[in-house]
């Protein structure tokens, strides 16, 4: 069978998304789980959007091995610099430069006619061709273009050097028909269309992604450019778990392959949503979390007579199985280490025994820890040994509450080894523990989503609450895990607003001038804490 080459997104566009805010290391343990999952490319990011983001690329460059490693630029001359310099050090390093195509980018977005608009576009192809060997090409808005304009436009670039050029559905605006049209369009037009890799990028505004993805395919597209969990812009990208069980379940009719381990589909799945805080709708195909549940009586008869009366695709090939180690609190090191390495986290030593501790304090509170259990553990010890001195740690909380009484919250933080403490009242538990945490950072942080459930079944779970808050026009979101649900409220509360403040930071164009802001309005909330405490 022919191959089909699985480009991910994930770390770039499907990081688009609002709140959506990865730190370097989490992009990276990302970026490590994509290579076990076999894509053959990893967008790790937009290097020249800042320098957060420069580092986080080069760190993925430097440090996972296998996919081509593409950095995102603009047909710009200090964008493919930065990018270069991100991913020079790759195994497989690529320049992916993009520029409209449509007449509405270009002369909307850029005030050009066709012919400049190609020109700065070959321009900043050969400029990239003379960095890096393999350089990709984006008509961005290919869908909206001018069909021949496009024939001409991919014809050149290919002449130009681009071993890749992507035909994007940027704003989801094509139905499968005249996207598969396009595709052989361009196929059968493009004198030179042998010589590269012919790839393509749709968005789900219309919840057309996959189809569309799929029908390119059929045409002639080897290259697909997608995301886990279908993240991204708006609606989202083409859902990668999608295409990819698509073409094998249905490799009778498609009769193309990937190389992708599905079996680590559900794993990377999970990472992404969990580190994101964005969760997997239940009816998500392939990974939500009745994808292979069923309720009805007659499809339960069905599937104990045989699974594939209701089932096309069978749990297993996705990485759904029962696990045969039990952790408890009789579990060792070594079998809570071997289980922490087979879920595919590499710990410090320091970081292991401090998910150790915290494993046996859940597992004295329950029979059994599962694995969504231990993922939750090891992720917030991950986060909480980044920039742990300039930022808010829980101490400790207390609520006092009563029948017709407002509940009131006294909570203390840590920051730079100051514990700041202080109290507040509200409508709830939980909206106390809010307020309090504001008036020790002294900031308003207002709560656009919040949500508790647990973790695993039975009483004794683990609750993981997920929120997202705003300040001054950025969002970010916080998640946290404890058996008490207050708790775990606290600990996403003070997370959202650490990443907030990381956020803010990252996005501006004076890094350290800004980490200086940061750090005095941070004296003025210890004061504010002393003073209310």
């Amino acid at each position: 069978m022919e191959k089909v080459f699985i480009f991910d997104t994930t770390l770039r566009d499907g990081e688009q998304i609002p709140g959506a805010c990865l730190n370097p290391r989490e992009k990276l343990e990302i970026g490590l789980q994509l290579a076990r999952l076999h894509v053959d490319a990893i967008e790790a990011g937009f290097p020249i959007s800042s320098p957060g983001d420069f580092e986080a690329v080069k760190g993925i460059a430097e440090r996972v091995k296998g996919p081509t490693i593409v950095a995102l630029a603009r047909a710009v001359r200090k964008d493919i610099e930065a990018a270069w310099g991100a991913i020079k050090k790759a195994e497989r390093p690529r320049i992916h430069v993009f520029l409209g195509s449509s007449d509405i980018h270009i002369q909307k977005k850029f005030g050009l006619d066709r012919q400049k608009a190609l020109e700065r576009g070959l321009e900043a192809l050969k400029f990239a061709k003379s960095l890096c060997p393999d350089v990709e090409y984006s008509t961005e808005d290919a869908s909206r273009t001018d069909p021949d304009y496009l024939v001409q436009i991919v014809e050149q670039v290919i002449s130009a050097g681009a071993t890749v050029v992507n035909i994007p559905d940027t704003v989801g605006y094509a139905v499968p028909q005249q996207f598969g049209w396009l595709i052989a369009h361009l196929k059968e037009r493009v004198s030179n269309i042998d010589k590269i890799v012919l790839s393509v990028h749709c968005h789900n505004d219309l919840g057309l992604a996959t189809a569309n993805t799929l029908i390119a395919i059929e045409n002639g597209a080897r290259q697909v450019e997608c995301t886990m969990n279908g993240l991204g812009e708006r609606a989202g990208n083409a859902s990668l778990e999608e295409i990819v069980m698509a073409l094998k379940t249905r490799k009778d009719y498609f009769k193309f392959s990937t190389t992708v381990n599905t079996r680590e589909i559900m794993r990377t799945s999970k990472l992404v949503s969990r580190l994101m805080g964005m969760s997997v709708q239940a009816n998500k195909a392939i990974v939500g979390a009745n994808a292979f549940s069923h309720s009805a009586g007659i499809h339960q008869d069905g599937i104990l007579k045989d699974r594939a009366t209701y089932e096309v695709i069978r749990p297993e090939e996705v990485g759904i199985t029962e696990h045969t180690m039990v952790l408890t609190a009789r579990s060792g090191r070594h079998a809570l280490r071997h289980k922490i390495s087979e879920m595919g986290y590499d710990l410090q030593e320091k970081e292991f025994e401090a998910v150790y501790n915290q494993f046996l304090s859940v597992a004295d509170k329950k029979k059994r820890v599962y694995d969504e259990d231990l993922a939750v553990i090891v992720e917030d010890v991950i986060f909480a040994y980044l920039d742990a001195a300039e930022l808010y740690s829980l101490e400790s909380y207390k609520v006092t509450t009563g029948n017709g009484e407002a509940p009131e919250a006294r909570v203390r933080l840590a920051r730079e080894g100051v514990i700041l403490e202080s109290s507040a009242q509200g409508d709830g538990p939980i909206e106390a523990i809010f307020k309090a945490i504001d008036k020790i950072v002294g900031a308003y942080h207002r709560l656009e989503d919040f949500q508790v459930k647990a973790v695993t079944e039975t009483k004794e779970a683990m609750g993981i609450s997920t929120l997202r808050v705003s300040r001054q026009g950025f969002r970010a979101t916080g998640r946290g895990s404890s058996t008490d649900i207050l708790k775990a409220s606290a600990r996403a509360y003070v997370q959202a607003i650490n990443r907030l403040y990381w956020l803010v930071r990252r996005n501006s164009k004076e890094p350290e001038a800004t980490g200086s802001r940061e750090q005095g309005a941070g004296s003025r909330e210890q004061g504010a804490g002393s003073r209310e405490r």
